[in-house]
């Protein structure tokens, strides 16, 4: 049996990596007809372009794997029925069962391959990207570190500790520059965003010059900077940018500072269902092969699995707005649409078996 367990788990991970082979490219495409709309924009070129593109992939086949999965399950394990093997497998005595778990200990390791994905690749390389296409696009750079953020806007340097919901910022430090020399450096406790621009609280500035230095405390002053909330909720906190871990510590920060992190314990349900997602995918896949093995042809199958992964999408987007609009469970927006598909799948495999 490990034999043929081995046999129908390389047929579904060479479906899906076929899948992904067609889809990669067709996104590519997409995103890259997409961004020409910016290229041209100060510094941002089409190799800027194109670099984007390539960066933001890894999140995409992250995010379409388990519809990828589904169709290559039934690519790989529909090219074995068609040549007639799954009907053979069943005359020989392998149970419906059987011929399922063979599939799963395939989608196990596509979803290994998919967390790794999703966690080690996809997260740093999308928030490379963005950092990327916004210093191409305007001349400004930002870095992300244990420090906080780290950002150059003109002829300052800005460390800023806390990027909180609302268009708020905690622990601001502006370090002003001529060449090499420090001019200014200023430090304020907060900053909300109000009518265009920045007003900075509990302000504390140190002029720098030959003379000495010079301090001065100052309780509000207005602040002009390119740094605009959408800019910082973008880089800084985005769900699809952040890692389980990230989104983890995210969502205990909102929870610690009693402030709404819905759509962060959204996203993180999501995530770490996203795995169970994958196996699903396939289970949901054996009964369109089994159930019509006689009465339809390959292409009829897949056409099948792509109109129920959009369904699945729609359904599980569907669920995270709910959750989000309407107070439900995270949790429960996370687990019950595959849920939902399986109990589907066991009925119409009771069937075929």
């Amino acid at each position: 049996m490990r034999i043929l367990d081995r046999y129908l788990a390389g047929a579904v991970i060479g479906g899906t990596l076929l899948t992904l082979a067609v889809l990669l490219p067709l996104l590519a495409f997409f995103l890259l007809a997409d961004e020409m709309d910016h290229v041209g924009t100060h510094n941002y070129r089409f190799a800027d372009a194109a670099l984007f593109v390539t960066l933001s992939l890894p999140r995409y086949a992250y995010q379409v794997f388990p519809i990828a999965t589904l169709i290559g399950a039934l690519v790989g394990l529909g090219t074995l029925a068609g040549r007639s093997e799954l009907v053979a497998m069943r005359a020989a005595g392998v149970s419906v069962g059987r011929i399922v778990l063979g599939a799963m200990l395939g989608g196990l390791l596509l979803a290994i391959l998919a967390v790794a994905m999703g966690e080690a690749l996809a997260p740093p390389a999308e928030r490379h990207a963005l950092t990327m296409r916004q210093a191409a696009k305007t001349g400004d750079t930002m870095q992300l570190t244990e420090s906080g953020l780290w950002a150059r806007d003109g002829d300052s340097f800005i460390n800023i500790r806390e990027v909180k919901p609302g268009a708020e910022l905690r622990d601001i430090s502006i370090y002003r520059v001529s060449g090499t020399e420090l001019v200014s450096a200023t430090h304020a406790r907060a900053a909300t965003y109000r009518d265009g621009m920045w007003m900075l609280e509990g302000i504390e500035r140190s002029h720098v010059s030959a003379e000495g230095v010079r301090v001065e405390r100052i309780d509000e002053a207005g602040w002009n900077s390119l740094l605009d909330p959408d800019l910082l909720k973008l880089i800084v906190a985005e769900p699809h940018a952040l890692s389980v871990l990230g989104l983890y510590r995210y969502v205990r920060y909102m929870q610690q500072s009693e402030q709404d992190g819905d759509r962060y314990q959204v996203a993180l349900w999501a995530k770490l269902v996203h795995p169970f997602l994958i196996l699903a995918m396939i289970f949901v896949s054996t009964p369109i092969l089994l159930g019509s093995a006689r009465s339809s042809g390959l292409g009829v199958k897949i056409f099948f699995g792509i109109v129920i992964g959009i369904a699945f999408y729609l359904v599980s987007r569907s669920f995270a707005y709910f959750a989000l609009l309407y107070g439900f469970d995270p949790a429960l927006a996370a687990l019950l649409p595959p849920l939902l598909f399986v109990a589907g799948a066991l009925l119409l495999l009771r069937r075929a078996g």
